[in-house]
């Protein structure tokens, strides 16, 4: 029976749990990109903590595809350096890391782009800033020509893994979703079409990196959007991926316009409000041979056990309790069975954003308060 604190491997990467953070944006890399010793230490103090498995936060594979400021950036072989010393930093405190690539697409804006934004189609969509540029077949082999580099960044400057974002409404969901992809060539219209990038995408990756080097992905099993993508083409795309020989699939769910259903939910006060993509999950692990992890509220010890133990779940990953607590690992580990003191309220990020940089608001005001007493 599997058990959270056990070994395991995937395509050679040995975890000593089933324990991941998942990729969450931290803003503190420079302008261009470049992570600095802020976010360094951030994930030494995560492979201290005794995660499994360290997935950084989404790294632009061209400077058209940023999203946010303080993003990191996995475009320039300049940054080498930089990477390296994150590397040796997890790998000293025994942990592993991989790197999570991404495009933006149309889910961001001129400004931080540099450029207008692309997307599948001129498309004007909530989650869009601004109506984006339809790609042409030749700017979509250029980005996925970016995406084979990103990988071989990543493989040569000493991480684990390398993670692809298909999820959150960046570009390969974009292609995925019926709602932001309205072309007419082979890219287009039926789901075989619209999975086509998402698989050239992971070809060339695994053309790069080769067969024994760990390709994961998160992706998206729906997008909770009207017209956009659905479970039945989720778990399409995922058995393409695990016929392909994709090593693991994260499975996540929403984008910025889902409303209560967005990748990242508040209130996750009680047990059952946690692991709420844990039954789309199930569905896509029954479609697929690779190990499945899932994402989503979990906050909880036992929620954890279950959704291993008797849902079937090879890893499970956690991002916003992390935040707080980067040692929840080793504290489950050692017998304090509590729950994470993460309360979803999200405002990790607007901190950030404000800050440069995201830290647990509850946390600081709690520290604060014990500072007067």
């Amino acid at each position: 029976m599997a058990a959270i604190f056990e070994e395991t491997k995937i395509n050679g990467m040995t975890m000593r749990n089933r324990l991941i953070r998942s990729a969450t944006w931290e803003g503190m890399c420079d302008q261009d990109g470049r992570p600095g010793e802020k976010l360094i230490t951030l994930y030494r103090d995560l492979a201290r903590g005794g995660i499994g498995l360290i997935i950084t936060s989404y790294a632009y594979v061209r400077t058209d595809g940023k999203n946010l400021p303080g993003q990191m950036g996995i475009y320039n072989d300049a940054f080498a350096d930089s990477f390296k010393l994150m590397v040796k930093a997890v790998h000293d405190a025994g942990g592993k890391i991989a790197v999570q690539v991404v495009h933006g697409g149309g889910q961001t804006d001129t400004k931080t782009a540099g450029r207008k934004p692309f997307a599948p189609s001129a498309a004007k969509v909530g989650q869009f800033p601004e109506i984006p540029e339809e790609l042409t077949r030749d700017e979509i082999k250029k980005i996925v020509a970016a995406f084979g580099n990103a990988a071989h960044r990543v493989k040569a400057w000493g991480f684990d893994a390398v993670q692809l974002h298909g999820a959150h409404g960046f570009l390969i969901n974009q292609f995925l979703s019926p709602l932001t992809n309205r072309r007419s060539d082979e890219y287009g219209g039926s789901i075989e079409n619209r999975a086509r990038f998402l698989l050239d995408v992971y070809r060339k990756v695994r053309e790069t990196v080769g067969a024994d080097y760990p390709v994961l992905i998160k992706l998206n099993a729906a997008d909770f959007i009207e017209g956009g993508l659905d479970i039945e083409d989720a778990i399409y795309s995922a058995r393409r991926l695990s016929e392909a020989g994709i090593d693991a699939i994260e499975v996540s769910a929403g984008t910025p316009s889902s409303g209560g259903k967005s990748p990242v939910r508040i209130k996750i006060t009680k047990p059952e409000r946690e692991a709420y993509n844990l039954e789309m999950a199930r569905r896509i692990k029954g479609a697929v041979d690779c190990p499945v992890i899932v994402v989503g509220g979990f906050r909880s010890y036992e929620v954890v056990e279950k959704a291993i133990r008797d849902d079937g779940m090879d890893y499970i990953s956690l991002a916003r309790p992390l935040i707080w607590e980067p040692g929840l690992a080793n504290r489950w580990l050692q017998g304090d069975r509590r729950p994470a003191m993460c309360i979803s309220c999200n405002n990790c990020f607007a901190g950030g954003l404000q800050e440069g940089g995201i830290y647990c608001a509850t946390e600081k005001k709690e520290n604060e308060k014990a500072a007067r007493r």
